[in-house]
């Protein structure tokens, strides 16, 4: 899945200098999050950046990164990843960032490993 979606297109997306703002944190570090899967991130958009929803008050949000190790365990890239993050899905009735930033991380993680 190369084509963005709608809701990956719609989104704000913040670059690596971006997210040394946002986060208040040096680069190195930024780069570590993103190495440690606590932030996800593309170029497909150009420069290297993440959905500004994955930030939630100067952090990466919390249930973010064992959500994208469910979505590589089911074999989807990061780009997938993002997608499906941001786009509304039937089982759980919002976006599945939506529903992590409300703090149904189990319901999403449950979806998530249905993915193949």
């Amino acid at each position: 899945m190369t084509e963005q979606t709608s809701s990956s297109r719609d989104t704000a997306w913040l670059t690596l200098p971006d997210l040394v703002e946002v986060l208040g944190e040096p680069l190195g570090k930024v780069r570590r999050l993103i190495d440690d899967a606590h932030l996800v991130g593309s170029r497909r958009h150009g420069p290297f950046a993440v959905p500004a929803v994955f930030v939630v008050d100067g952090r990466p949000l919390a249930s973010l990164r064992g959500t994208v190790f469910a979505l590589r365990d089911a074999g989807l890239t990061d780009d997938e990843a993002i997608d499906w993050l941001l786009a509304v899905d039937d089982t759980i009735g919002v976006a599945p960032i939506a529903a992590l930033r409300a703090g149904h991380k189990s319901e999403v993680r449950r979806v998530a490993r249905t993915l193949n």
